[in-house]
């Protein structure tokens, strides 16, 4: 009787491995194929397709041709002026608050989720 409680034991025991994180999350709505094919377009121009912002959605993250040049307003660059350091971002999209220069060179806080 014992062996039998010690194997019943040691079987759910291997049962209960940890469940195996989504390497695409929130993919059963957007489709595994899709997923793989917006991966390989965000590769081809040098991004990172990895979750981003506060929903943890996938994004494909790249740096701007112009990332940490000089600027004193949004036209100067393709992404963002950030108005702290006048250069341009390093990355796009930008995620989270971040103080910005608009194209007439006013600070304005910018919030992306």
């Amino acid at each position: 009787m014992r062996f039998m409680v010690l194997l019943a034991i040691g079987l759910a025991l291997v049962a209960c491995k940890p469940e195996q994180p989504d390497p695409y999350p929130g993919a059963e709505n957007f489709g595994v194929q899709r997923l793989e094919k917006e991966r390989s377009l965000c590769a081809a121009v040098g991004g990172r397709f990895v979750p981003g912002g506060t929903a943890g959605g996938l994004v494909c993250f790249k740096t701007p041709p112009d990332a940490g040049k000089s600027c004193q307003r949004e036209s100067d660059c393709s992404s963002a002026c950030l108005a702290r350091s006048l250069t341009c971002a390093p990355i796009e999209p930008l995620f989270g608050c971040n103080d910005i220069l608009t194209d007439s060179g006013d600070r304005v806080t910018q919030c992306v989720d």
